[in-house]
């Protein structure tokens, strides 16, 4: 198995999140290492939090599980069922179709580390809990149905 060179993978904070929602993910910084290791089953991305970054608002898939492993610094998990302080070590998992709102906030002075990876239908719906959007494919919809101008990121 060829070992990763995570220098040589471009890092972003590119978001799709329309105005005023991408304000909360301005620091987030991640690299997508499924197609730089040839992966087309699963997403896997290595994503550095800093200090007041959030991972997402909070969200779930209709037809994607995704898992989390922190691997430095700490960040709350914020799901329906409260706020989950998770630290290096720590692993969260949220199985596709159960509507559990989910993300990750740096509320640290340090960076936060970790591999978030996602695996079924990637282009699948889904929602979040606390703002006016739901997903499917490429596109952002409000609730009402009425299309937003941005388009989704995957």
């Amino acid at each position: 198995m060829p070992k990763l060179d995570l220098e040589a993978i471009l890092q972003t904070n590119q978001t799709g999140y329309p105005a005023p929602f991408n304000a909360e993910v301005a620091g987030r910084w991640y690299r997508r290492l499924g197609p730089a290791s040839g992966l087309t089953q699963m997403g896997v991305s290595h994503v550095v939090l800093k200090p007041g970054a959030w991972s997402s608002h909070r969200h779930w898939h209709d037809d994607e599980d995704e898992f989390v492993v922190i691997l430095s610094g700490e960040a709350e998990l914020v799901d329906d069922t409260g706020v989950h302080l998770l630290r290096a070590g720590d692993c969260a998992s949220f199985p596709a179709g159960q509507p559990n709102g989910h993300h990750l906030r740096n509320v640290s002075d340090e960076p936060c580390i970790l591999i978030a990876v996602g695996a079924g239908n990637r282009d699948g719906g889904g929602g979040y809990s606390d703002i006016d959007i739901m997903f499917s494919g490429d596109a952002y919809f409000h609730k009402d149905g009425t299309p937003y101008a941005a388009d989704r990121i995957p």
